[in-house]
């Protein structure tokens, strides 16, 4: 159930999910005393809580004042081919009439002929290809970018992708799949596929998200389901039962001292898992301690490949993440990316997102949750997960409806592309009127004897706009992360460990 406002726990305990406003990505434990966040979510047990802060007060209230602050500040973007168009209409006008009176005044030539050479000024410099120039590319960019299910919401949002030069990705729900998984069991003393049999007989009757990590394993593992009696969840600590005439016991360490259970030599590996991000689940059975699990937030299997895609685009890659920093520095580790900032607010995410502007650097933020909204608006662009919330998808500048780590390069590769594509549209514009309009106004007519009818000058402005058009569509070649990239196993150091949580119920 959802907290309602921001308030102090007076009685009870239990486990919140605080991921989409601290990104926190494990559930944080919640006694009498503990403050709690509205718009948060109460996995298990039941709390009662005193409203401190109700309405505006509240830090979601707070959050989306945020967005509204960042999205308000954004500057207008330069509309460069539509100035440039209206400029050179007026060009055209005006270089007409100064051709007409040109031939009128220095030469012999019949009032006709001076007609002739002014509208053919004006018909060679009709902005045509000029406007043809920008949308062109645009339409090209944001149709090949909505096939690989990157959905540009403005044209200048496809700009701003080509400009670019460092990205900021949020971890949990981002880079990582936001959801805890098995990633070490360390067994002293029974068969491991025994070991998961017991514990996961204790962890079905349990609503903690660590637990329903152990089950998975389990089940992956293939392990016969057996039966639990005399559950008893421990909130705070864990839970114990007895699974086939032996009593289990599955907890944090607080648990397994109130049951007078020690460590022994398996404390070396609880102080290992817990010293590099990850969360010790400890497990006894029949009063003796044997074995620690290893329980982390994994990285989604083509979050390497996309950080590698970025490097290779000479893009500099920060972790933000409101998560502890043994965590982040795990995850940061196994997929080599070059900063990390962790436990950061969310009020102040937008805050580090605009010390990096403030730098000289043009940042795209990467995210997925509420509380990465106030820093998806105030990056030059934001880039949304389509899996997150609809705060963080009206917020941003970009979606991407795959939820997939490596649309966030391709992304910036189709604004590069498009970017690029635009500068020799314009180019190309610029340059054909340049030469065209001097042989316009029959300046080579007296020497050359160079002359350039209406009609002819129609079909070369034709031309001009086909080749526009066709340069545009070149853009379909450009050379995007390979889709066989997807699904490929993360590289990078293992995972170490993680800090052991306040508390785990039935985990």
């Amino acid at each position: 159930a959802k907290i309602a406002v921001d308030g102090v726990v007076t009685e009870g305990e239990s486990e919140v999910d605080e991921s989409m406003v601290t990104g926190e990505s494990l559930p944080v434990h919640k006694g009498p005393g503990s403050e709690v966040i509205g718009a948060t979510i109460n996995a298990n047990g039941t709390l009662r809580v005193r409203a401190a802060k109700v309405g505006a007060d509240t830090a979601l209230a707070q959050i989306v004042k945020l967005v509204q602050e960042a999205q308000n500040s954004k500057a207008p973007g330069q509309k460069l081919a539509d100035r440039a168009a209206f400029w050179l209409v007026l060009v055209a006008l005006i270089g007409g009439a100064v051709t007409f009176a040109a031939w009128m005044i220095f030469s012999d030539k019949a009032a006709s002929d001076a007609i002739l050479f002014a509208i053919t000024v004006v018909v060679i410099t009709c902005p045509d290809a000029l406007g043809l120039a920008t949308p062109t590319a645009i339409m090209v960019g944001t149709g090949l970018g909505a096939k690989r299910g990157v959905l540009f919401k403005s044209a200048l949002a496809l700009e701003t992708a080509a400009r670019i030069d460092v990205v900021v990705i949020d971890k949990t729900g981002t880079l990582t799949k936001g959801e805890p998984e098995v990633s070490d069991v360390v067994v002293d003393g029974l068969d491991e596929r025994e070991l998961l049999g017991l514990v996961a007989a204790v962890e079905r009757s349990s609503e903690h998200p660590l637990a329903e990590a152990i089950v998975r394993r389990a089940e992956e593992a293939g392990v016969a389901v057996v039966a639990a009696e005399g559950f008893e969840n421990v909130p705070g600590h864990g839970a114990v039962a007895m699974v086939a005439g032996r009593r289990v016991v599955v907890g944090n360490r607080r648990l397994l001292e109130r049951e007078r259970i020690g460590l022994d030599h398996l404390a070396a590996s609880r102080d290992a898992i817990a010293a590099g991000g990850r969360t010790a689940v400890l497990a006894a059975v029949d009063g003796r301690a044997v074995a620690v699990f290893g329980i982390a937030d994994a990285p989604r299997e083509t979050s390497a490949d996309a950080i590698r895609a970025l490097h290779e685009a000479g893009v500099e890659v920060v972790m933000l993440t409101g998560d502890n920093r043994a965590t982040a520095e795990r995850i940061a580790d196994q997929l080599a990316i070059d900063s990390v900032i962790a436990e950061v607010l969310p009020g102040d995410k937008a805050a580090k997102v605009a010390e990096l502007q403030e730098a000289g650097s043009r940042v795209a933020m990467v995210g997925d949750g509420v509380n990465d909204a106030p820093a998806l608006a105030q990056a030059d662009l934001g880039i949304a997960i389509g899996a997150g919330t609809d705060v963080a998808i009206e917020t941003a500048d970009v979606v991407l409806m795959r939820s997939d780590p490596l649309d966030v390069p391709t992304a910036l590769l189709v604004g590069r592309g498009t970017l690029r594509k635009m500068r020799q549209n314009l180019g190309w514009a610029v340059g054909y009127n340049s030469i065209a309009l001097p042989i316009a106004a029959g300046v080579f007519e007296p020497s050359l004897g160079l002359v350039l009818r209406p009609e002819i000058a129609a079909l070369s402005m034709s031309g001009s706009s086909f080749i526009v058009a066709v340069n545009a569509l070149m853009l379909k070649r450009l050379r995007l992360p390979d889709e066989e990239e997807r699904g490929s196993e993360p590289t990078g150091a293992p995972p170490v460990a993680g800090s052991e949580p306040s508390s785990a119920t039935a985990v």
